[in-house]
């Protein structure tokens, strides 16, 4: 690159304007201050406008009245490809871009005019490609007429591309070619002004490649990309006008529309663009097959371009929540949803600290004695506003929060606790069960802990039943391994809501399991719904065969009792024997029914 192409596209206007005095007013000003100069100084003016001529480090052409090549001060091949000789007498035009020949020609008509102009063009190099110059004119004045004109030039073609550069970076998704975030934001600026003025509507959606992270973890990184310009590709489809889509990060998309006048036809859009991924994408032979989550947001709702973008992520955020492939429009109630659930959030941790949370006990019942076999612990929230409320009510934001971690762990130790002080009281001893939650399950250090608590409270192993969900087992090797830890503390463990989740009989098998608690959906039509009473039969015979006891939730009606005593179920647990009780009552329970 040559040197001066770095240091002079700031150096120019002034180089230009001294250059063009030097050569065309050298005389006056060397008359003017001829007395000043020392002697014999006007005899180095012929060889002083030579080196200025042909040594100067700007490249300059004169040019006719009618924006024909006179001279030019030196070689023009290695910018524009032509030799002096094909220069000579060539209309200056002719060489410039078509697109920019109108602007040349009025930068030529006001120098005539006396003025001196500076603007950037683009010529076309006599190899056939574009190259950008920045062109300084100043007019040719001789014995008080304009006679032409001095064009400075300078190549910035490389400052151009670097500028060119810098923008796409900063506005365009390096990977797919689509703009981005800022880009899409500013366009959407311009667009919602548009449409304001034309009384239109138009609706933004903000999209969620679902799975897209699980084929990254499952087939590496390359792979994953290559999906995602796949993906790119067929959402180009939908949105073909330039600015209509952009990759806002990772697996998330945004896109704007406007053709359409009621409500309801952008809600078809919205389904059209879901329908779009109905065929699966095939890479390296692979058929994978994803779908979107999608959140819409209508300029009607308000807001600039910024607010109406937050909107429609807020509703694609509440389509991932709810854990559907589905799309959602944006409405004020998802705003004050979510500002409920950050109060909801503090609520919960100052609970704790507070000692808000209590805990009731719901008592598991031997079905052929009637006796108390067991006590599940389930935690209560004593609001001081809102009273006792039910775990429905916060377990969902606190796993969302990450504070089931910690309330999980209270819960464990007060459970602990509460039934070792019930066997010091000489009361007839039970186990009590602990829900872990998948969070508590993926601690590192959950054995440890479960240990700390036992040694704390003082709560033989033996009494304390934890159970698991039939999901937290799915990473088989891990699940084992730490149910084997587990055992070895001498605490028993159940499987909760048997039925609806992945267990396998080889898992029941290897996993050293106490008992299967049959989940209470199979038991809820058992009279009236053959299919369910098939199913709540088959579990049950295949605990005994592996030698489980077997428990089953939410037992209500003598109805259900009948069935269950048919098939020889062990324990039923539900409102028909006892709802959830607080810690006070469970004495007398333990006296009358152990």
């Amino acid at each position: 690159m040559n040197v001066w192409t770095d240091v002079l596209p700031w150096a120019v206007p002034a180089a230009a304007i001294v250059v063009a005095v030097i050569l065309f007013a050298w005389r006056g000003f060397a008359r003017r201050r001829g007395r000043r100069q020392r002697p014999g100084f006007q005899s180095y003016q012929p060889e002083l406008l030579e080196a200025l001529y042909k040594d100067s480090p700007i490249f300059f052409a004169v040019v006719d009245r009618h924006g024909r090549f006179l001279v030019v001060n030196r070689d023009p091949s290695s910018l524009l490809g032509y030799t002096e000789r094909e220069m000579a007498g060539r209309p200056f035009l002719h060489i410039v871009d078509e697109d920019h020949k109108a602007l040349t020609e009025d930068v030529f008509r006001r120098t005539l005019n006396g003025e001196r102009c500076a603007h950037d063009i683009r010529v076309i190099h006599k190899g056939g490609h574009g190259v950008d110059l920045q062109i300084h004119t100043t007019p040719l004045v001789r014995r008080g007429r304009t006679v032409g004109i001095v064009v400075f030039v300078l190549d910035i073609s490389e400052r151009k591309r670097s500028m060119d550069r810098i923008h796409y970076m900063a506005y365009y998704d390096d990977m797919t070619g689509l703009p981005n975030r800022r880009w899409f934001t500013n366009h959407l600026r311009e667009k919602l002004d548009e449409n304001a003025a034309q009384n239109r509507q138009l609706c933004v959606v903000y999209l969620d490649v679902d799975r897209l992270k699980l084929v990254n973890a499952s087939f590496g990184r390359d792979f994953g990309d290559m999906l995602l310009m796949l993906v790119a590709e067929r959402l180009t489809r939908q949105f073909r006008l330039p600015g209509q889509l952009a990759r806002m990060e990772g697996d998330e998309f945004a896109a704007m529309f406007d053709d359409f006048v009621h409500p309801n036809e952008a809600v078809k859009r919205v389904e059209q663009l879901q329908r779009l991924f109905e065929e699966p994408f095939e890479l390296n032979g692979v058929p994978i097959q994803l779908t979107l989550s999608v959140g819409a947001a209508l300029s009607g709702s308000g807001g600039d371009a910024v607010t109406l973008l937050r909107m429609a992520e807020t509703a694609m955020q509440r389509v991932k929540e709810n854990g559907k492939n589905d799309y959602l429009f944006y409405s004020s109630g998802l705003e004050r949803a979510d500002v409920a659930n950050l109060k909801l959030h503090h609520e919960l941790r100052r609970g704790l600290q507070n000692g808000e949370f209590i805990l009731y006990f719901q008592p598991l019942f031997s079905l052929e004695s009637g006796r108390v076999t067991g006590l599940e612990a389930l935690v209560r929230w004593n609001h001081p506003e809102r009273g006792l409320i039910s775990p429905g009510e916060f377990v969902k934001a606190a796993e969302e929060s990450g504070f089931i971690v910690g309330l999980g762990d209270w819960v464990l130790e007060e459970a602990c606790r509460q039934n070792k002080a019930w066997q010091d009281a000489g009361l007839p001893p039970v186990p009590v069960s602990v829900n872990l939650s998948l969070r508590q399950f993926l601690q590192r250090n959950l054995v440890g802990k479960i240990a700390d608590a036992l040694a704390r409270t003082g709560l033989d192993p033996g009494y304390l039943d934890l159970e698991i969900t039939e999901s937290m087992t799915m990473d088989v090797e891990r699940a084992g391994q730490l149910l084997r830890e587990l055992k070895e503390l001498g605490v028993h463990i159940s499987i909760d809501d048997f039925g609806t989740g992945y267990s396998s009989f080889h898992h029941l098998k290897t996993f050293p399991i106490d008992r299967l608690k049959l989940d209470r959906r199979f038991l809820s039509d058992v009279g009236r719904n053959p299919g369910d009473a098939a199913i709540a039969a088959a579990i049950i015979m295949m605990g005994h065969s592996l030698n489980l006891r077997v428990t089953a939730e939410g037992v209500e009606n003598e109805e259900q009792v009948a069935f269950l005593r048919k098939h020889r179920c062990d324990e039923i647990q539900g409102y028909y024997a006892s709802p959830p009780l607080p810690a006070s009552q469970i004495p007398d329970l333990l006296r009358k029914r152990s």
